[in-house]
């Protein structure tokens, strides 16, 4: 059993900070990654990071986002600097598990940029 939970979300200026935080329960703590789907367009990765702390990002976000983690919390963060109107949408988080090939997701955290 696993359940992932976003918070961090909300409203911010072009040019403006936000840390998204996501905690996993139970036992397993995976590969984890962010993902964002704006509206009317598909899911996209936006940045994962494995157990050893070895980080991807994509082009769109990379010199603004920071993913990190912390294993004994369980916990996954994204801080997003510089954000940009583009960066709007729902950002979930996510677990993979190679081993079982199985994925979890949370539910999601509202990100708008706007003025």
């Amino acid at each position: 059993q696993v359940q992932l939970v976003e918070s961090g979300g909300g409203l911010v200026q072009p040019g403006g900070s936000l840390r998204l935080s996501c905690a996993a329960s139970g036992s397993i703590f995976s590969i984890m990654g962010w993902y964002r789907q704006a509206s009317g367009k598909q899911r996209e990765l936006v940045a994962t990071i494995t157990r050893s702390g070895s980080t991807n990002y994509a082009d769109s976000v990379k010199g603004r986002f920071t993913i990190s983690r912390d294993n004994t919390k369980k916990t996954v963060y994204l801080q997003m600097n510089s954000l940009k109107p583009d960066d709007t949408a729902v950002y979930y988080c996510n677990m993979e598990v190679p081993t079982w090939g199985t994925n979890y997701w949370g539910q999601g955290t509202q990100v708008t940029v706007s003025s």
